[in-house]
This record gives C-alpha cells, sequence and structure tokens, in this order.
C-alpha cells in the first residue's frame, strides 16, 4: 500500500515535470517495475542485466528541438545505459521507487549540479561528468593504489567545439558554442590516473580493486576525445569483462571476450577509469 501511494503521488510529479521531460509509457512502466522489485540490496549488475538485449541506438537524447530529460529504455547507448542503471540504483538504495523519484535522480546525473539550463548544461564529456558527480558524492573516482593505476591521462578535449556540425543543437544554434568552448577549456590540463591496458590481465591485483558494477570508462588517445566507451565492470572466472552498449553487437552485452581481449583489439584505447556509485 505504501509504495502504491508513492506511485500515485510520483505519478502526480510526472505530470507536472512533463513539460521538461520526454518519454513514453513503455519507459515509465519499465522504470517504476524495475524500482517496485528492487531494494537497497539489489546490484548495480542485476540492474544492468534488466536491460541485456536492448538494441544499441545512438543519439536518443537529441530529438527535441529545446532541451528535454529524455528517458529511453527501450534504445540505449553506452552513456545513456550507464546513466539509466546509475539513476536506479541510486533510488533503490535510497529506498525511494517512485518514477518522478527516478526522473529526479536522472537529471540529477545528466546535468551539472543537477540543474537541467539549456544544452551546455548537460555534461557532454564523461570526465566532466565523473568530476560533477564526485562533486555532488554521488559517485567516487579510484584512482588508487598504484599499480595498478600506473598511468596518467592529461585530458585535452576540443572535440565538439570543433566539429559543430556532427551535432543537432551546436548545429541549429551556434551562439551555444563558446558555453561548449568553455567547458572544454575548464577540463582541458586535468591530469587523472588510470589502469593500462596491458595491466587488465586476470590478476589478484586487478579483482582486489575492480569490483562487480564499477563502472569503467575507455580511455583513449583520439584527437579532441578523452573517453571512447563505457560499461560496468564484469568477473567471471578467466577474468574482467565489460557489460555495455555495444556498437559491435548493436544492443546491450556482457562482452564475451575479456576486457583485455576487447582493448587489444582498439588500437586507440588506453586503458580504463573506475568510477564507483556511492
Amino acid at each position: 500500500m505504501k509504495r502504491l501511494l508513492i506511485y500515485i503521488i510520483g505519478i502526480m510529479l510526472v505530470q507536472g515535470m512533463a513539460a521538461q521531460t520526454t518519454y513514453l509509457q513503455a519507459d515509465s512502466l519499465k522504470i517504476c517495475q524495475l524500482l517496485q522489485q528492487a531494494n537497497r540490496e539489489t546490484s548495480v549488475l542485476l540492474l544492468a542485466r534488466q536491460f541485456l538485449g536492448v538494441p544499441y541506438v545512438a543519439h536518443t537524447l537529441e530529438i527535441n528541438d529545446d532541451e528535454r530529460l529524455v528517458v529511453n529504455t527501450r534504445q540505449l547507448d553506452c552513456t545513456t545505459l550507464v546513466e539509466t542503471v546509475t539513476a536506479l540504483k541510486l533510488c533503490t538504495q535510497a529506498d525511494k521507487h517512485g518514477f518522478a523519484d527516478y526522473l529526479n535522480a536522472l537529471r540529477q546525473l545528466r546535468y551539472r549540479q543537477g540543474r537541467m539550463a539549456g544544452y551546455p548544461s548537460r555534461l557532454h564529456y564523461f570526465t566532466d561528468w565523473i568530476r560533477d558527480k564526485v562533486e555532488m558524492q554521488l559517485v567516487t573516482d579510484i584512482q588508487q593504489p598504484n599499480p595498478p593505476f600506473s598511468a596518467v591521462q592529461t585530458v585535452n578535449v576540443d572535440y565538439m567545439s570543433t566539429h559543430p556540425s556532427a551535432y543537432k543543437a551546436l548545429k541549429a544554434n551556434p551562439a551555444l558554442i563558446p558555453e561548449i568552448r568553455a567547458a572544454e577549456q575548464s577540463l582541458t590540463g586535468m591530469k587523472v590516473r588510470y589502469i593500462p591496458k596491458r595491466s587488465l590481465r586476470n590478476s589478484a591485483l586487478l579483482r582486489k580493486v575492480v569490483k562487480d558494477g564499477d563502472i569503467l570508462a575507455i580511455t583513449c588517445n583520439k584527437k579532441g576525445l578523452e573517453i571512447a566507451h563505457l560499461g560496468f565492470a564484469v568477473w567471471r572466472s578467466d577474468g574482467l569483462h565489460l557489460l555495455n552498449a555495444s556498437m559491435i553487437h548493436k544492443k546491450v552485452v556482457e562482452e564475451p571476450m575479456t576486457l583485455y581481449e576487447y582493448m587489444q583489439r582498439h588500437k586507440t584505447h588506453t586503458g580504463i577509469r573506475v568510477i564507483r556509485i556511492n
């Protein structure tokens, strides 16, 4: 009865947020179902596995002319998978089970300091996301011990401001580019520690440092970018694997090959950052 009352109140709150939110009934039903079934002890991996098989689709947040909080559980890319699951986990560990609670958690994650104020307020670079969510005490950025965190990345990002035609909002409104450039400049020069891909073999040390359900951010040396891909850590007997929304498999999967093997196939991938949900 208590959860039903929370659900009804949540629906009323959601209706008040409708002008700022985009979702289908299937999305709200999926989220509510997962929240009703989960509790404080539900693991990140258990929540993430509820999306296995969901099709990989890019640019699902770019469907409105103005910035809105988009909820899409039917189509995911690597970032929206991570945000969707993390928002669910934040709700369940706070014993919150309504759709309005989820919308609030998702907004807290997706936007700088949790405030949606147009396209530039969205955290487009994952290093910016990490920094902001650490400040909000929602996640912990693991950078020790050394080893295995033996490599240092000097962040240098400018891809969005130098390729505005690749982004619907920037192409339609070039006046937003200076704000994006300012965000890039605030990140450029940051130094962060990461685990180089040569150190991702199955080992007691790696198992001690990386936990099931940790967010893994794959660092890269692509010009203008710092993070190439995201997913969740999954330990198996043969080593560390990645649960991710895969462009290669065209759906959410647990990679059959180990992360070490996966990384060797991508020349621009340099290693992983490890982010833990608080």
